[in-house]
């Protein structure tokens, strides 16, 4: 048994040592290990945290999102609403402006061409006044020629 015992002995001696370190090391690493998955679920904890955060910034934003749609929408049809009334406004405003220079030009239009045809009657008679005095000049003139003539005749009668 002698031998025996020397051969566990000696694996004893040999394997026991490393025994030991490889058990010191294992609960190393079950610590190291323990420490990990801590870390792990605290930074799991922490991303679930984070997402439900951006879940809750995104639900804030699609909100906010439908809000201001709606809000423009309604701004928009009510500038639309203002547009329109300030255009209808404004035709209106041109129709009565075109209506009154219309009105105001066929006037003017009017009383230029009685003014024109008063004009025109007033030429007309200032012709007939210079073609009679022309007349009047021309009889005189033949009056005259006459007289002449008649002067004549009466000292050839009288001679």
């Amino acid at each position: 048994m002698d031998v025996k015992e020397a051969v566990l002995a000696g694996l004893k001696e040999l394997i026991v040592p490393e025994l030991q370190v490889m058990k010191q090391a294992q609960a190393e690493l079950k610590t190291t290990l323990g420490l990990t998955n801590k870390r792990l679920d605290d930074i799991n904890s922490h991303l679930i945290d984070q997402s439900r955060r951006i879940d809750e910034t995104n639900k804030r934003i699609d909100s906010i999102h439908a809000d201001l749609i709606t809000r423009i929408d309604k701004v928009n049809a009510d500038l639309v609403t203002r547009i329109d009334k300030v255009n209808a406004d404004l035709i209106a405003r041109i129709d009565k402006v075109n209506t009154d220079l219309v009105t105001r030009i066929d006037k003017v239009n009017m009383d230029l061409i009685m003014r024109n045809d008063e004009t025109n009657r007033g030429l007309a008679r200032l012709y007939e006044v210079i073609v009679r005095r022309e007349e009047h000049q021309f009889l005189a003139e033949r009056v005259a020629r006459l007289e002449q003539s008649l002067e004549e005749l009466k000292r050839r009668q009288a001679a």
